[in-house]
């Protein structure tokens, strides 16, 4: 790989670390358990047909309007929010209006990229898109949105307020990065900074903003809050380098969606990127591959097959981009317990943000 490639992966310890699995499957159940009730009266709130499409979303319900018990997805985010109201000093129970703001903003998003990205397939069911339609996949993403800032308002209160603009901060952050995302597909060449940059933006901002909000509901000081978002924001950056290895080597019962996902969709993932900045002959080769595919028409390019992509594949972990981004995942990791670090926090806390931290360097891997 290039100096700049290899001084990152230098700074990385190889040890991977361990995972309290039992003690961050009861953090996310917690988090499950405290914001869904509120998370589900919100989205009553919604007109019909919004309400069923986005009880559809979150799995409460099945395509023929039958409730169902989905997966809900890892519920990261919420349990996040609750252990910075502990860390402040308040009840878990006082973060439930910023875990289920941004948990909203997160299935915006998440309705969104689907449609935008043309992805059939999230938690092993069809998305919104494909069993209701392109705009109510817009329209209840957009409601998602309006509805987690009401949630944050009517608290009325100092602190609502500062979380507010705290999450609409990320939101904006968030679009940014998704945006990035989509200039990026089209491009011969996207540098390990800029996809760094929109990582940052579409993943690292708004668990930036899960792992401080609570602490502002609590009554954190704004010093506090900034040191939590660099935890998370950086914890982001891991979360988003790990699904970056499964956009691509993940398995698809584990994943939910087809294999080779972000390579179907000519992402410039982290991957990708490290591997084109690697040089040597299988970078070179890889070069020219997705160059030639940057300028092929959609339809064609769907009529990729299997071998074509597994292709991709072996030369970006040949180049160095599979391994590579397992290490980018660690140094990550390893700046977010640094931020942590300079937090005063319980002891019991400060375990269990480590032990979520862990979680995401690790899980599916």
């Amino acid at each position: 790989m290039s100096t700049t490639t290899k001084n990152r992966g230098e700074t990385v310890t190889p040890a991977t670390p361990g995972v309290d699995t039992a003690g961050v499957m009861a953090l996310l159940d917690r988090g499950r358990t405290l914001a869904t009730p509120v998370l589900r009266a919100a989205v009553d709130r919604l007109a019909p047909p919004m309400n069923t499409v986005a009880a559809y979303h979150f799995g409460w319900i099945d395509a023929e309007g039958n409730p169902a018990e989905g997966d809900g997805g890892k519920a990261v985010r919420p349990a996040l929010a609750l252990l910075s109201a502990e860390a402040a000093g308040a009840a878990p129970e006082a973060g439930v209006p910023g875990a289920v703001a941004v948990e909203l903003v997160h299935n915006f998003s998440l309705l969104h990229d689907d449609l935008m990205d043309g992805d059939e397939q999230r938690r092993h069911r069809d998305t919104v898109w494909k069993v209701h339609g392109p705009a109510q996949a817009i329209l209840v993403g957009d409601a998602l949105f309006a509805l987690a800032n009401e949630i944050l308002l009517e608290l009325g209160t100092a602190e609502a307020g500062r979380a507010t603009r705290r999450l609409t901060a990320a939101t904006r952050k968030l679009i940014d990065g998704q945006a990035q995302d989509i200039s990026y597909e089209h491009r011969e060449w996207v540098t390990v900074e800029e996809c760094l940059e929109m990582e940052g933006n579409k993943t690292g901002a708004l668990l930036a903003c899960a792992a401080s909000i609570g602490a502002v509901l609590g009554g954190a000081d704004d010093r506090t809050a900034d040191t939590l978002e660099r935890y998370g924001y950086h914890l982001g950056l891991a979360f988003q380098a790990v699904d970056d290895l499964l956009g691509i080597w993940g398995d698809p019962e584990a994943t939910g969606k087809r294999t080779w996902s972000d390579l179907r969709q000519r992402k410039k993932s982290l991957p990708v990127v490290a591997a084109l900045d690697a040089g040597g002959p299988d970078s070179e080769r890889l070069a020219q591959i997705l160059a030639a595919d940057a300028h092929k028409p959609e339809e064609e390019f769907a009529d990729f097959s299997e071998e074509e992509f597994a292709v991709r594949a072996a030369l970006i972990e040949q180049a160095g981009g599979r391994d590579w981004t397992s290490q980018e995942a660690r140094r990550q990791h390893a700046t977010a317990m640094e931020a942590l670090g300079s937090v005063d926090m319980p002891a019991e806390i400060r375990a269990r943000f480590v032990a979520l931290a862990d979680f995401v360097v690790v899980r599916e891997r």
